[in-house]
């Protein structure tokens, strides 16, 4: 049997998310490599036979370095087994499919990517802030919050991110979220820009916290917001007050308890 490996997106959270070709792939694989984003309600797709193997990582904490992971998938698919590698999100996005992609295809291995929902977009729809609207923004560049190895932010060319005025969000950025919005302001953002930090997109639990560049900072401190978290900046921001379906919907049920809390303060 010839090795193959599917990467599959499993979307931002909620697990309706999930692709169909990605539920089916889940169904047929023997051996399964997940990692920390993935929910639980997912890997219930799982076949009850098949091997679950967790590689989690955190921004302070890696279960397995992304070398062994490598070796992981690779070491399986050389064994015949169907493997899929579940990756929260979008493969491609922030989510090192690419280098796990190049190592496959350096040993050889076929391997087939199977795209998710990345969490820009998942989770501004479900905050209802859509990342473009022609009245206020036409274009959103998505950064990653952190580097590797923990290295800082001094490589982004804050001055040209400040200056395009649209639509910005930035994954995985709470660690530094004191340092991605004052690098902006600094550089020409205006502080009165809105900004929404949304913790546990898309699931039961979701937050959305809102403020201005100025602020979200310490709003994130004040109320404790925690990773899994996005940080989106631009005006469209401002349309979440009126667009925030998930949350109508939450507070026409009975679990509103369990679903998104919102704070409003722009500045």
């Amino acid at each position: 049997m010839t090795p193959k490996v599917h990467l599959v997106g499993a979307g931002p959270g909620d697990p309706e998310l999930l692709t169909l070709k990605g539920k089916r792939v889940l169904e047929e694989a023997e051996v399964v490599i997940y990692d920390r984003l993935v929910s639980e309600d997912i890997l219930e797709f799982v076949s009850r036979d098949a091997e679950l193997v967790f590689v989690g990582k955190e921004t302070s904490f890696h279960s397995c370095p992304q070398e062994e992971i490598n070796r992981l998938i690779a070491k399986h698919a050389k064994m015949g087994k169907r493997v899929v590698r579940l990756k929260g999100g979008d493969p491609y996005v922030f989510g090192r499919g690419g280098e796990e992609a190049a190592h496959l295809a350096d040993e050889g291995i076929q391997f087939e990517v199977v795209p998710g929902i990345t969490a820009a977009i998942g989770v501004g729809a479900y905050a209802g802030i859509p990342l473009t609207d022609r009245r206020y923004s036409q274009a959103v560049t998505l950064v990653t919050g952190h580097r590797m190895k923990g290295e800082g932010l001094e490589d982004i060319n804050w001055a040209a991110l400040a200056e395009l005025g649209h639509t910005i969000v930035f994954y995985m950025g709470v660690a530094n979220i004191t340092e991605i919005t004052g690098k902006l302001i600094e550089n020409g953002r205006p502080p009165a820009t809105p900004a929404a930090l949304v913790s546990r997109g898309t699931m039961p639990g979701q937050r959305t916290v809102l403020g201005a560049l100025s602020n979200i900072s310490v709003r994130c401190k004040e109320e404790g917001v925690k990773p899994p978290a996005l940080l989106i900046i631009g005006e469209v921001v401002s349309l979440s007050h009126i667009l925030n379906w998930s949350e109508q919907a939450l507070s026409e049920s009975s679990d509103q308890p369990e679903g998104v809390l919102r704070e409003k303060v722009f500045g």
